[in-house]
């Protein structure tokens, strides 16, 4: 993938609101992306926050829409919604949220995101719609 497509996505994974959950890029490749949320008691204690990891669906899911190489500079995107459904609590433990884009059409995106806990346990499952223009 081109510097500034790796540029962009780092960005889009960390900065503002990402960087106030500490999220972390793990991994970013065209249509799939890794980002790792580190545990921390502000996220929720005896449990995390469904809405953090919410927030986390959102940021991976991003991230693997916006991985495409073939985006230009005057793009857009905005994210139309998802469904996800929480599969086991997630407690006191650092979450991985892997994002992989199902389907580009020609302005709507779909994708998969899958949260895992530590011990590898998935623990919320997303399907995500994006709107991206160029």
């Amino acid at each position: 993938m081109p510097e500034i497509h790796q540029q962009r996505v780092a960005r889009i994974a960390t900065e503002s609101f990402a960087d106030l959950l500490g999220l972390e890029l793990v991994s970013n490749r065209p249509d799939h992306v890794v980002v790792r949320m580190p545990y921390r008691a502000e996220l929720g204690i005896g449990r995390i926050h469904g809405g953090a990891i919410s927030a986390l669906i959102d940021v991976a899911a991003t991230a693997s829409f916006w991985s495409n190489s073939d985006l230009t500079e005057t793009a857009m995107g905005a994210t139309v919604g998802f469904t996800v459904n929480f599969l086991k609590l997630a407690v006191n433990s650092d979450l991985t949220a892997t994002a992989t884009v199902r389907r580009r059409g020609g302005t709507l995106c779909t994708g998969d995101v899958s949260v895992t806990n530590e011990a590898g346990d998935e623990v919320a499952m997303a399907v995500v719609t994006y709107k991206l223009t160029q």
